[in-house]
């Protein structure tokens, strides 16, 4: 049993250091640079020599970046939720990289908010998170694969372990769901160019995504909009209990996220990059254990999660 210990961890030690080569002429395109995981992973390229590619949403958030960096670094303004701003970000790629193409595509962006439970939510609430977290990642992913196969390079996913359970209402997990899907069935597509496809699934870590305005007044509006009778069906209790479990739950997110970007940048630069990754204690004592359970054994202990609304039977 030891030896064949030894043999799984002398293994793995080999598939982290076994490096892509020639890392300072490879160029890598990543979404979401403003803040968070993009931000730090862009960062952390540039030490390591790459020619990194930032996409940030804002003017402030690129500004920001390039002067935190070095000239490695280029940035460019990226509106994932636009196709002309999707366009226009990937001929500027294009004349970035040349005829080399991309080495590696790092779909980053994405937001979390509106979320809560799914009947407190309208249709447009969720299409805001889809079409950032999904829509959004499938159109960048589509203008940048020529580039990609051309390099024979890879493209990283920015999943969640809410792509593996549903662990909260909204659209977030939805589009999570999306992104493992469209990530598996492109990563047969373009096994035989050569191009590899990593998912990234992190546990609960405390991001930006989460937005500045507390957690107790975006689900205080939810409430507020509701009918009489949803909020009569819910009960006062319910609204209650459910605020405070979710402020925990943020509360409890994890502040380092070195393990993410650890993961990211090892997706980028290793010769054997894992299909999935997943950062965080909660991800693979907790979310992986009950995205496997039998569904009626996870039903059973997300639920007891849930406070009992007053119409319950």
């Amino acid at each position: 049993m030891a030896a064949l210990m030894d043999l799984s961890f002398m293994y793995r030690w080999f598939k982290n250091c076994n490096l892509v080569s020639n890392l300072s002429e490879k160029y890598v395109f990543i979404t979401g640079c403003d803040s968070g995981f993009g931000n730090l992973l862009a960062k952390q390229l540039v030490d390591r020599g790459m020619q990194v590619l930032a996409a940030c949403f804002t003017e402030e958030g690129a500004q920001k970046l390039q002067q935190d960096t070095s000239c490695r670094l280029r940035t460019t303004l990226l509106d994932v939720t636009k196709s002309e701003s999707i366009k226009a970000a990937a001929q500027w790629v294009r004349d970035q990289v040349g005829e080399q193409g991309l080495w590696a595509l790092v779909n980053n962006a994405g937001v979390g908010l509106p979320s809560g439970p799914n009947e407190w939510l309208t249709k447009e609430d969720f299409v805001k998170v889809i079409n950032v977290n999904l829509v959004g990642l499938i159109e960048v992913t589509l203008h940048m694969l020529p580039m990609v196969r051309r390099a024979r390079g890879r493209v990283v996913n920015m999943s969640s372990s809410g792509g593996r359970v549903a662990v909260i209402g909204g659209g977030y997990c939805v589009s999570k769901f999306g992104v493992e899907a469209f990530s598996d069935s492109i990563r047969r597509e373009l096994y035989y160019f050569g191009v590899k496809v990593s998912i990234i699934e992190p546990g609960n870590y405390r991001t930006a995504i989460l937005g500045k305005e507390g957690m107790e007044s975006r689900l205080q509006k939810l409430w507020e909009r509701l009918p009489q009778e949803t909020r009569d069906s819910y009960g006062e209790e319910y609204f209650r209990i459910y605020t405070d479990k979710l402020k925990n739950v943020t509360q409890l997110a994890e502040p380092r996220v070195r393990d993410v970007i650890n993961s990211m940048e090892h997706a980028v630069v290793s010769r054997s990059p894992r299909i999935r990754y997943n950062p965080g204690l909660d991800a693979k004592l907790l979310y992986l254990p009950l995205a496997k359970l039998p569904t009626p054994v996870t039903d059973f202990i997300l639920s007891r999660y849930l406070p009992r609304p007053a119409d319950s039977v």
